[in-house]
């Protein structure tokens, strides 16, 4: 369909991306403007166009039979030089050969991120590897390549090479029981028995997005019955980016228009009780019953407009200091704070408590782990661009 989404009131923050780590502490102060609507009344708001995003949007191809090119040209990313490009170019066409899905390249590049900044290091530890081709010395034990190989793993000229290094690496990561459902964290821990077992997790937007540029949109991609389909991931339907959409449904009342202005997410129109899924892998902040206007807790009844709050509600923390706001639900979240939950997780069931007109989801993405209106960006545009469209919207 043609999408209508607005930002009808202030413009959005910049999208710079904080790509370290996750932060451990968020913002305590939460200022909820929920929604007014119900599945059918809030497609009754009228929605103008937002160009800018709606380009941006449009300019992002997704070819899921797109050869990966490793002698071409290298896009440009600020954090990684034409020569870390390569390697990781490198990887996700050792990946392609094997017949890995995307959810595997996404893995193993933010692996190699982790390991050796997507550098082919020698180490002194290993006095032949540094007469064979680098681009520096490490100094960790006895570890070579891309992915910080110890000797049980190959040979030194073995480790040394980029193919043999990743194709190692996918060999083992294919063996990890559900390895394309589970948190890339716990599935590169199972590859590689770091010493820093939470270190891989912040590398996994960084490296969808080059997972991208380089193979054609690759991390947009759902396998279903065992092809890569653009823009399809729903539910137990994981994209290769670890990004899902959280409840089938149409994407309503939109983002920040010109008569809600204060609308900091979108309402997706749902039956009461429908599961609603997290949206990617992180770690429940919270999940209670929000006050509404006049203090009161009374989130097992069904809101109305004007109410005030959220009712029944959840915070997750994800990878990159995303946040995702789940709000409306039928009754307590069947997840606590601190609970770490898996992309596609059930979280909770759809309903209309708090300031709601009718069963549906509001549903917001925020960054840089602000979960105050500052940091809510428009959720439509950037479910698209991890392969999640709302509501299936393409």
């Amino acid at each position: 369909m043609s999408e209508q989404w607005e930002n009808g009131g202030p413009p959005p923050r910049s999208r710079k991306l904080r790509l370290g780590v996750v932060a451990a502490a968020v913002t305590t102060a939460l200022t909820l403007l929920c929604c007014v609507g119900g599945a059918a009344a809030f497609f009754l708001t009228e929605l103008g166009g937002e160009e800018q995003d709606d380009a941006t949007v449009a300019g992002l191809a997704c070819d899921a039979a797109h050869r990966v090119s490793i002698t071409g040209d290298m896009p440009r990313f600020a954090e990684y030089g034409e020569g870390q490009l390569r390697n990781a170019a490198v990887i996700i066409k050792v990946g392609q050969d094997m017949k890995v899905p995307a959810r595997g390249w996404v893995i193993a590049v933010a692996t190699a991120m982790q390991e050796s900044t997507l550098r082919n290091l020698a180490n002194t530890a290993e006095p032949a590897s540094l007469a064979l081709p680098n681009e520096g010395v490490g100094s960790d034990h006895d570890s070579l390549g891309l992915f910080q190989q110890r000797p049980g793993w190959g040979s030194v000229a073995q480790r040394m090479t980029p193919t043999y290094a990743a194709r190692k690496f996918y060999e083992k990561l294919v063996k990890v029981r559900d390895w394309d459902h589970r948190p890339l964290t716990v599935v590169a821990q199972r590859v590689q028995v770091s010493a820093i077992p939470d270190g891989y997790a912040k590398h996994e937007e960084l490296a969808g997005r080059i997972v991208d540029a380089l193979a054609g949109g690759a991390a947009r991609t759902v396998q279903i019955a065992g092809k890569a389909v653009c823009d399809a991931a729903a539910g137990a339907r994981i994209a290769a980016s670890g990004w899902t959409a959280p409840i089938p449904g149409r994407a309503g009342s939109g983002f920040r228009t010109a008569d809600r202005p204060s609308h900091n997410g979108v309402d997706i129109a749902a039956d009461k009780r429908t599961e609603i899924h997290a949206a990617s892998a992180g770690r429940v902040l919270v999940a209670r019953c929000d006050p509404d206007h006049s203090g009161r807790r009374d989130c097992d009844r069904d809101g109305w407009p004007g109410k005030g709050g959220c009712g029944w509600f959840v915070d997750i923390l994800h990878a990159g200091g995303y946040i995702t706001r789940y709000c409306h639900m039928v009754e307590r979240p069947q997840v606590v704070p601190g609970q770490a939950v898996a992309a596609g997780e059930v979280i909770g069931l759809s309903g209309s408590s708090g300031n709601s007109s009718g069963p549906h989801l509001h549903f917001e993405v925020h960054i840089e782990s602000d979960r105050s209106s500052r940091g809510a960006i428009n959720p439509v545009p950037f479910m698209r661009e991890h392969g999640a469209p709302l509501g299936g919207d393409t």
